[in-house]
Order: C-alpha cells, then sequence, then structure tokens
C-alpha cells in the first residue's frame, strides 16, 4: 500500500502560521505554540511510517482507520476539541488549530482527505509530497511565518 502524506516541515510551518494568527488572543503564550506543533502531528497516527504512528502504542488506531480515513478529518477534529473544551479548556484552541492545520494541508496533497467523515467525498488538490510544489510552499510559509513573528513586535 502506498501511503502518500505531505512532509513533516510543511505541516509545522502551516500549524506555526495559524498559531501565529492567533497568538496575541490567548493567555497561555508560552505553551501555546509547542501545543500546536504537536497536535499538528496526531493526524498521522494512522500511518505506521509518521513520526507518531512509527511507535507501536499507535499501531491499533492503525487498525481502526486507515491512512487518512477518521483521524485525518474536521469531524475527528471538531468532537474532541469539544472534549478538549468542556474536560480541559485550556488545550481546546491548540488542538484545533494544530489538527485542523494538517487536515487543511493534507486536502492540498493529490491524496487528499475527507474532511467530513464518514461522508466519502474527498477534498484533494495538486501537491505531491516532496515534490516542488510541496517545497515552494513551505517556503512560503516561512516567510509568512517571519512576517508573523516580527508582526508581534511592531506594533
Amino acid at each position: 500500500m502506498l501511503i502518500i502524506k505531505m512532509m513533516k516541515r510543511t505541516h509545522l510551518a502551516f500549524a506555526l502560521a495559524f498559531a501565529l494568527l492567533f497568538l496575541p488572543h490567548v493567555n497561555n503564550k508560552i505553551i501555546f505554540i509547542p501545543l500546536v506543533l504537536f497536535f499538528s502531528f496526531i493526524p498521522d497516527v494512522d500511518s505506521p511510517t509518521s513520526y507518531l504512528g512509527n511507535y507501536k502504542i499507535f499501531r491499533p488506531l492503525q487498525g481502526i482507520s486507515g491512512h487518512r480515513g477518521a483521524f485525518h478529518s474536521l469531524t475527528f477534529c471538531i468532537f474532541f476539541s469539544l472534549i478538549f473544551a468542556f474536560f480541559l479548556p485550556i488545550l481546546a484552541l491548540s488542538f484545533f488549530l494544530g489538527y485542523s492545520s494538517h487536515i487543511f494541508a493534507d486536502s492540498f496533497t493529490i491524496e487528499g482527505v475527507m474532511p467530513f467523515w464518514p461522508s466519502k467525498k474527498v477534498s484533494a488538490g495538486f501537491i505531491r509530497t516532496g515534490g516542488k510544489r510541496e517545497s515552494f510552499i513551505f517556503w512560503i510559509l516561512i516567510v509568512v511565518n517571519v512576517i508573523l513573528f516580527a508582526r508581534l513586535f511592531i506594533k
């Protein structure tokens, strides 16, 4: 089975952009960005070749849903964001932003995602993982992140 996924660095760049956009509006700024970055890895627990999915503890989850199944959906993201909002509100926004940034980024890949799983409708784009377009988007995101970071200090 061929597993196509966006590169880790691109997911981090997307997640950082989302986090920097919301940073002025959060109280716990010190932990917010690291949490958003960490949560951006969570959707790939369904892939045995991903950063987190490589750990044996996540193998049972990979049997439940194939790569880009339930775990790669806004349905799953919103469900767990609401659980965090009720029980651990400090994590809710960082989880939502990190997780949804991953889904958003993967929606631009050729394989795409099923954003509203269990609906089988796929949102897909034109990006090949590790290709020139992904590299271009990554570098654009780096520039955007530098601008967003600088904006925090320039008023």
